[in-house]
């Protein structure tokens, strides 16, 4: 059964545009809440009949004689499709990753993460190089991976620098402080400095939000506004109540509770706007243009190309790798073509905002100017 969203989760029409899709990669040892915040993302954990949707993570039981066996991870993708009043459609394929953290080792599971976000990649430069497109491929690449860090007091772990530290060559990471509710607030700003203090002293590429100096005003303000709240603080819950008329989602404790998107605790509500709103397509737009590219680069530089023939016989060898120079060096000059069209189409759009902001002022100084006259 298909689940409905609020309008409130697509406020921008553009995003709005029936067969618009995403890809979310939620990462986390288990009971950091991932499960609670899918449901709470998509709005949906409660039905008319008030039964609740099945659990979305979970893992099978280990047999006795198989303890010994480190049980690596499960990616579990599936799809939602949220709707907002006018029929616009965003379809999302979440991937849950059960079993991460239940590791003795839990580097074990590196390949097998990077090997899930290489293989969409792949897929999609198979299906540029074939001849004649396949109208219904569908484009599975990750455009941004969750990360949920437990607070420790202390910032990061091993494992989480190195998690972050592999994956952000392959998928825009976002980190995530789970379970928010947990801290003081002195206990939060404390968390969320440490752990940022720890990215940057080991150089890791998340997704910070980046702007270019020149972009307006608004967006460097917005963009630098989101970079402060790194890690986004969550508290997870989806128990369903009615607050002064108004449906939400709360937390219950025994002296009370507390609406999940409230941002004096924390940072739902804005992180559930990145990533099904503002940022929507700048995550898209990044995984294809520059962790795609970066990786479809490297992988045509190499042997294991799927456009390189390995059969060819030891003969060929020269033949293969005067054809593959060549071949590189007409990747490379349409990556540049490619690289300047698009730096051209960004000029070009900058210089229509900014003609069209100089338009707008013009004609509110011109209605100003009319209305003191009619005064």
């Amino acid at each position: 059964m298909q689940r409905v969203a609020s309008s409130s989760l697509l406020r921008h029409k553009k995003v709005l545009k029936k067969g618009t899709k995403f890809s979310l990669l939620v990462c986390g040892p288990g009971g950091s809440g991932r499960a609670t915040f899918v449901n709470a993302l998509i709005d949906s954990q409660l039905g008319e009949s008030g039964d609740k949707v099945k659990q979305l993570i979970h893992r099978t039981e280990v047999a006795p004689e198989e303890a010994h066996i480190e049980p690596g991870i499960t990616l579990e993708p599936w799809t939602e499709t949220l709707y907002d009043e006018e029929g616009g459609a965003l379809s999302i394929t979440f991937v849950d990753t059960p079993g991460f953290g239940d590791n003795i080792n839990n580097e074990v599971v590196f390949p097998e993460l990077l090997g899930f976000i290489e293989r969409q990649y792949d897929n999609v430069l198979a299906e540029e190089n074939r001849i004649r497109r396949n109208p219904k491929f569908r484009d599975d690449r990750v455009h941004v991976l969750l990360y949920f860090i437990e607070a420790t007091g202390h910032g990061l772990r091993e494992l989480d620098v190195e998690l972050m530290r592999q994956m952000s060559t392959r998928a825009n990471v976002i980190p995530i402080l789970a379970k928010a509710d947990t801290l003081t607030p002195s206990e939060l700003a404390e968390n969320k400095r440490l752990i940022m203090e720890d990215i940057e002293y080991h150089q890791i590429p998340i997704y910070n939000f980046p702007y270019d100096p020149e972009e307006d005003d608004e967006t460097i303000e917005q963009n630098s506004h989101l970079r402060s709240l790194l890690p986004f603080a969550v508290i997870g819950s989806n128990e369903v109540a009615v607050v002064n008329g108004k449906r939400c989602l709360v937390r219950t404790y025994p002296w009370g509770s507390v609406d999940i998107e409230d941002p004096r605790f924390s940072d739902f509500a804005v992180l559930r706007n990145v990533l099904l709103g503002s940022h929507l397509e700048d995550l898209k737009e990044a995984t294809h243009s520059i962790l795609y590219e970066n990786y479809r680069t490297k992988k045509l530089s190499t042997n294991d190309s799927p456009l390189i023939d390995q059969s060819a016989t030891p003969d060929m060898s020269e033949e293969s790798f005067v054809a593959r120079e060549e071949r590189l060096r007409a990747e490379e000059a349409r990556f540049k073509e490619i690289e300047e069209k698009v730096q051209r189409e960004i000029a070009q759009k900058k210089r229509e905002l900014l003609e069209r902001e100089r338009e707008l002022r013009e004609i509110e100084a011109r209605l100003k100017n009319e209305l003191v006259v009619e005064e």
